[in-house]
C-alpha cells in the first residue's frame, strides 16, 4: 500500500480503541469488519455467504463504500453511516429557525454533512409584525449556522460540511451571491443558486425578473444582470454554483411523492427535507484488463457482478445504520435511496489509451455508465423480489418518471413485475479521500488533476501537512515504460483540458445517473472571463442538473498544488536571516520613524468600556500593508490578553507576506459564553470582532481587494454602534459569567456577581 494510502487508512478508516490502540491490524481487518457489519442485515443463515461476497468486492479496492461506512460500520459507535443530509424546511419563525439549528448541530455531531434551503426565510428589511421590527434576512442566520459548524468541527478532525442554497427569485439573492466577497465569511458553506427553467428562459431573452417572497414582489431587475452577477462571482472566488432545480424535480424517480429544494454539500444528491445521502463507488481503474495493451478493456462481466454486490451492500446500510434524527430514519427507510457511483474513470481511460473528453472517451464512458445503470436497476429489482419494494413505491407513477421511461425495456419489465428496492440508485460523488485510499486513483469522474502533485492534508490535531503523490495510472505507466518515457497524447491532466471537455464527460454520465453528479470544472487562473462566462449556460444546454467551477485565486487558494519543475537561476523569494543563533525565513520589515494609521472604536456589548484599536501601516512595493497593532481599553479585565494579542499580531505583520490569515484565525474564535449581534450579524467573540476590525482596515487600505461599497472616509469609525441602553438600568441584559457561562452576571454591591452559581469577581 502506498504511504499516502496507508496514512489515509490509519487516520480515517482504521478502528482504534479509546486509548488509541489499533484494533484493525491490517486493511484486510477493516474490510472484514465492514463486510460483517453490512451482512448483518441478511437472514442469519445467509450472513456468512454475503459477508464473504462483500469482502471480495472490497478487496483490491474494487468497491469503495463512502468513508462513513468504512470508518463506522461494525464499530458499535454512535455514528451514522450516511454521508450527508438535507435538513428540514426552515420555518420563518425565530423558534423554528433555532430548532433547525439544533437539528443541524446534532446531525453534524454524528458526522453527517448538511444541506439547507434558506429561501424560506423572509428577506432583509421585511417587517416582523409580532415584535415591530425589521427582519435581518437569511444571510444573518447563515452566519449563525457557520459559527455552529466551526464549533462542531472543533470536536474532531473532519472539516464541517454544509450546503446553502437560495432560489433565484428570492429578494436577497444578490446578497447571497456576493456573500463570499467578504474574506472569511461563510467558510463552512458551499453556496449554490437554485436556477429555475423560467429564470433561464428569462436570461436568454434578457427579460425582467421579479424578486418575490410569499407573493409580494420586492423589486424587479434584468434576469441577464442577475445571471452575470453569478458568473462574475464564481469567476472571482469559485462560488456560487448553480443547481437547475426544475430539471432535478422533473427527472426525479419520486416525482409523485416529493419536491426537492436542496442538495447535500457536494451536490451529487438532491434530497427532500430530511433526505439522507448514502454513497459508494465502483473503482473503474481496478477493473481494467491488459492496461496499455491493444486489448485494454474493462471486464463487463466482472463489472456486472461487482455492481450487483455493491447495490446489495448499500441497501443493507439503510438497515444497519444509526440516524441522528428520527425524521431522517423514517425518510431513508421509506424510500431506501442509495447513491452508487464510480471513481477512477480518468485513470481507466488512460489505462485504455483514450484521451479524456475525446469522442472515443465519450463512447467508452457511455458504454460503462449504461452498463452500471442497467446492472444496478436489475439488482434492485431482484432485491425487491426477495425483500420487497421500498414502502412508497407506486408502480404506475414510478414507471412514468422521465428517467425510468428512458431505460431499456427489460429493465422496465423487471420493475413492473417485481417493483424496485431502492427509489434512486446512482450518483457520482467527489471520492477525494477514498480515491487516495485506493492508491490515488482519479477522483469520481474528474480528470487526473496532475501526474504528480502536493496535497494539503488536515491532521487530527488541526495542523496541515503536505504529501506528494503520483496518480495511479501514471504510476502504472512508469512501471511499464519507465519514468523517462514520453507521455503519449492520451495522457492529459485537468490543466490541459478545456471547459468543453469537462462538460462533455459530465453530460454523457448524467444520461445514466438518476440522481446528480459532483463535478468541478477546474480552469487555470489565467483563463479569460470571455472564455469562462458561458460555462454555466453550456451546462444547462447540455442537460446537466448542476455545475460548479474552480479557478485558483488569492481569495480561495487551493487544496492541491501541482508540482512544478524548479526554475533555473530563479531568485529566492525569502532570504534567510539569522539573529541570536536563530535562523528566520525572512528578515522582519523595518519600522519607519513615523507611520500612517487609523484608530477604530469598538464597543463590545459585554464590556463596560470601549476598545480603541490602532493599526499602523507601511508602504512596500507600492502597496500599503499593516505593520503593527495596539489595543487600549479602560477595562483592565482584558489587559493581559490584549497586550499578548498586540505583540503576537504585530510580530506576524512585521514578517511580511500574506498576513490575511490573521483575520480568519481571529474570526474563528468562539466564546463558550456566547457572542453578540452586531450590525445585524452574529459575532461569536470579542476576538472575532477585533478580527473584523483588522479585516475592514485591510479592505479600506487596499491590502485586501474587496468589490462592493466604497470604504467610509472617516479616520475614526465606530465599527459597532453604541449599544442601545434601556431607560431603566435594572432591565439591562446580564453579562456572561466566567465560571458557569450563564448570562447571570449582574452588578451588585459594587461588584459583579453571578446569580446562577454565586461567582463573584470580588472573591
Amino acid at each position: 500500500m502506498l504511504p499516502i494510502a496507508e496514512q489515509i487508512w490509519d487516520m480515517k478508516y482504521r478502528l482504534h480503541g479509546r486509548d488509541g490502540t489499533p484494533l484493525d491490524l491490517t486493511v484486510e481487518d477493516t474490510f472484514t469488519r465492514v463486510a460483517n457489519a453490512l451482512a448483518a442485515a441478511e437472514k442469519p443463515d445467509d450472513q456468512s455467504h454475503w459477508a464473504a461476497r462483500f469482502k471480495a468486492a472490497l478487496t483490491g479496492h474494487r468497491f469503495l463504500p463512502a468513508g462513513r461506512i468504512l470508518a463506522g460500520a461494525g464499530t458499535g459507535r454512535d455514528v451514522t453511516l450516511f454521508n450527508c443530509f438535507v435538513m428540514g424546511t426552515i420555518p420563518d419563525t425565530m423558534a423554528g429557525i433555532f430548532d433547525n439549528l439544533k437539528e443541524a448541530a446534532l446531525t453534524m455531531q454524528q458526522g453527517g454533512g448538511i444541506g439547507y434551503d434558506f429561501s424560506t426565510l423572509r428577506p432583509k428589511g421585511a417587517r416582523v409584525e409580532g415584535v415591530g421590527a425589521d427582519a435581518s434576512g437569511p444571510l444573518s442566520f447563515m452566519d449563525v449556522w457557520d459559527a455552529m459548524c466551526r464549533t462542531i468541527m472543533s470536536a474532531g478532525s473532519r472539516r464541517g460540511a454544509m450546503m446553502a442554497v437560495m432560489r433565484c427569485d428570492h429578494p436577497d439573492i444578490e446578497e447571497f451571491i456576493d456573500a463570499k466577497r467578504a474574506p472569511g465569511r461563510l467558510t463552512m458553506f458551499n453556496l449554490s443558486v437554485l436556477a429555475t427553467d423560467p429564470f433561464m428562459a428569462a436570461v436568454k431573452a434578457d427579460a425582467d425578473w421579479p424578486l418575490v417572497f410569499k407573493g409580494k414582489t420586492y423589486r424587479t431587475l434584468k434576469a441577464r444582470a442577475l445571471w452575470d452577477r453569478i458568473i462574475s462571482a464564481t469567476y472571482a472566488y469559485a462560488e456560487p454554483g448553480v443547481i437547475f432545480i426544475d430539471r432535478i424535480n422533473a427527472r426525479n424517480n419520486l416525482h409523485y411523492c416529493e419536491t426537492i429544494q436542496a442538495t447535500n454539500p457536494c451536490g451529487e444528491q438532491p434530497l427532500p427535507p430530511y433526505g439522507a445521502c448514502l454513497l459508494g463507488s465502483v473503482n473503474l481503474a481496478a477493473l481494467v484488463r491488459s492496461p496499455f495493451g491493444d486489448d485494454a478493456r474493462i471486464d463487463m462481466d466482472e463489472l456486472d457482478a461487482l455492481v450487483r454486490d455493491a447495490v446489495r451492500a448499500m441497501d443493507n446500510v439503510v438497515d444497519v445504520s444509526r440516524f441522528p434524527l428520527a425524521e431522517q430514519e423514517r425518510e431513508a427507510k421509506a424510500k431506501r435511496r442509495i447513491g452508487l457511483g464510480v471513481t477512477g474513470l480518468a485513470d481507466a481511460l488512460i489505462l485504455c489509451r483514450t484521451r479524456y473528453g475525446s469522442k472515443a472517451s465519450l463512447a467508452l464512458i457511455d458504454t460503462w455508465m449504461k452498463a452500471i445503470s442497467r446492472s444496478a436497476y436489475l439488482a434492485s429489482a431482484d432485491l425487491a423480489r426477495e425483500k420487497g419494494a421500498f414502502p412508497l413505491f407506486d408502480r404506475d407513477a414510478y414507471l412514468k418518471g422521465e428517467t425510468i421511461a428512458a431505460m431499456d425495456d427489460d429493465v422496465r419489465a423487471a420493475i413492473a413485475t417485481h417493483g424496485i428496492r431502492n427509489a434512486l440508485i446512482t450518483s457520482i460523488a467527489p471520492t477525494g479521500t477514498i480515491s487516495l485510499f485506493a492508491g490515488n486513483v482519479s477522483s469520481g469522474i474528474e480528470p487526473v488533476f496532475a501526474f504528480s502533485y502536493t496535497r494539503k492534508v488536515l491532521m487530527p490535531d488541526g495542523t496541515r501537512r503536505e504529501e506528494r503523490v503520483t496518480d495511479y495510472a501514471i504510476a502504472k505507466f512508469y512501471e511499464k515504460f519507465g519514468e523517462g518515457a514520453a507521455m503519449p497524447d492520451y495522457v492529459v491532466s485537468a490543466q490541459e483540458l478545456a471547459p468543453a471537455d469537462h462538460l462533455a464527460v459530465q453530460a454523457v454520465c448524467q444520461k445514466h445517473i438518476d440522481s446528480s453528479i459532483s463535478k468541478t470544472i477546474n480552469v487555470p487562473e489565467d483563463i479569460s472571463f470571455d472564455a469562462f462566462k458561458d460555462i454555466y449556460t453550456d451546462a444547462y444546454d447540455k442537460g446537466l442538473k448542476g455545475c460548479t467551477t474552480y479557478r485558483p485565486s488569492d481569495v480561495r487558494g487551493s487544496v492541491l498544488t501541482v508540482d512544478a519543475a524548479p526554475a533555473v537561476e530563479a531568485p529566492a523569494k525569502a532570504i534567510p536571516f539569522e539573529k541570536d543563533g536563530v535562523v528566520y525565513m525572512s528578515k522582519p520589515l523595518e519600522r519607519e520613524t513615523v507611520l500612517p494609521g487609523y484608530t477604530y472604536k469598538l464597543n463590545w456589548p459585554e464590556s463596560d468600556h470601549a476598545m480603541y484599536i490602532t493599526i499602523n501601516d507601511i508602504m512596500q512595493d507600492g502597496r500599503r500593508r499593516p505593520f503593527e497593532i495596539f489595543i487600549n481599553s479602560k477595562n483592565m479585565e482584558h489587559y493581559a490578553w490584549t497586550v499578548a494579542l498586540t505583540r503576537m499580531v504585530s510580530a506576524v505583520f512585521r514578517r511580511g507576506g500574506d498576513v490575511t490569515f490573521v483575520v480568519e484565525e481571529l474570526k474563528a474564535v468562539f466564546d463558550p459564553r456566547g457572542g453578540s449581534w452586531m450590525k445585524g450579524r452574529y459575532v461569536p467573540s470579542l476576538l472575532a470582532a477585533i478580527g473584523e476590525v483588522i479585516e475592514q482596515h485591510m479592505i479600506d487600505t487596499g491590502f485586501i481587494i474587496c468589490e462592493g461599497d466604497a470604504p467610509e472616509p472617516d479616520a475614526i469609525r465606530a465599527v459597532v454602534g453604541e449599544p442601545t441602553l434601556p431607560s431603566d438600568a435594572a432591565t439591562i441584559k446580564a453579562k456572561g459569567c466566567a465560571r458557569c457561562g450563564e448570562r447571570s452576571l449582574i452588578r451588585q454591591e459594587g461588584c459583579e456577581t453571578c446569580t446562577s452559581c454565586g461567582y463573584s469577581k470580588c472573591g
